[in-house]
């Protein structure tokens, strides 16, 4: 008998679709409890993705599924994390509002940056997050030079206290709340790093945030392996939709993490998709799971 084509196309598609279910049933029903144990990869859990569950739910889900970091949390909550055993792998700053590509946003963006290092500093925190802002109808060139200038006079305060500073690249494609951010200026790869290069310090690095990389690029890990010097933290999610980052999306994670290793990377990388599952809990449990190779 003959096969169409379009026959082992709807048979393979229904059996990733069962594998899937089963995959959520066997978690719900507890079957599937994974603690990650292998420790090549250093997990992070973002925060603001996974509301309802509040900061101190979150770090207890850490400690349960192996993860080694809470992210993205104000200094109020490192005691907390300190005495469940975790880190703040990266302090939020000054948000992604404001930024470095407009000069009239520098003196707000240095003095939150400014405190936070000393913080990190004091707390043993090793990266802090910076961003460019919006072009607000800046030329590249312009808000190139601005950026430059701002993050140069951060660079020294970093390199004293001896904690990255941290410049996520964002898609500007994507015109979604909290999944895009049209007009953002280092929407690119490239010119994000010609900006570190500009700026010269081993302190200034670039957030390598896969989900925008494949949004703006693809080509993710020949990206990741041609910039690994300039990669200071990585944040992970399913594209499209910036949501699990299971079967059901286009980014092929084992392989990008496998790449991430090779390059002798030792940082953090985070789990900062939205959940769509109805307990996100097991979406959390799937991520980590799926991340400890």
């Amino acid at each position: 008998m003959k096969t169409s084509r379009r026959s082992v196309l709807q048979t393979a598609a229904l059996a990733g679709v069962s594998v899937l279910t089963a995959s959520k049933v066997r978690a719900a029903e507890g079957g599937d409890f994974y603690v990650a144990r292998n420790g090549r990869i250093n997990q992070s859990f973002v925060t603001w993705n996974f509301r309802p569950l509040t900061i101190p739910e979150l770090a207890k889900l850490a400690v349960k599924f192996g993860v080694k970091s809470i992210e993205l949390v104000g200094p109020e909550h490192w005691p907390m994390l300190k005495e469940l055993g975790l880190k703040c792998a990266l302090a939020g700053s000054h948000g992604f509002a404001k930024g470095f590509a407009q000069p009239d946003q520098h003196a707000e963006c240095l003095k939150v940056l400014e405190q936070r290092i000393e913080q990190c500093a004091a707390q043993g925190v090793p990266s802090v997050i910076t961003f460019s802002g919006f072009r607000k109808g800046l030329t590249v060139d312009d808000a190139t030079k601005n950026t430059i200038a701002g993050l140069k006079k951060i660079a020294p305060i970093a390199e004293k206290h001896k904690v990255t500073v941290a410049l996520e690249m964002l898609n500007s494609k994507v015109n979604v709340e909290m999944k895009g951010h049209p007009d953002y200026f280092c929407d690119d790869m490239d010119l994000s790093i010609r900006i570190l290069q500009a700026v010269g310090s081993p302190y200034v690095k670039v957030l390598f945030d896969i989900y925008h990389v494949q949004i703006m690029h693809g080509d993710v890990i020949t990206r990741l392996r041609q910039y690994k010097d300039f990669i200071a933290h990585y944040h992970t999610a399913g594209n499209p939709g910036r949501n699990e980052i299971d079967a059901t999306q286009e980014i092929n994670y084992p392989p990008i993490l496998e790449a991430i290793l090779e390059t002798g990377y030792t940082g953090y990388v985070a789990q900062e998709f939205i959940p769509t599952w109805d307990d996100p809990v097991l979406a959390l449990r799937q991520a980590a799971q799926l991340c400890d190779i």
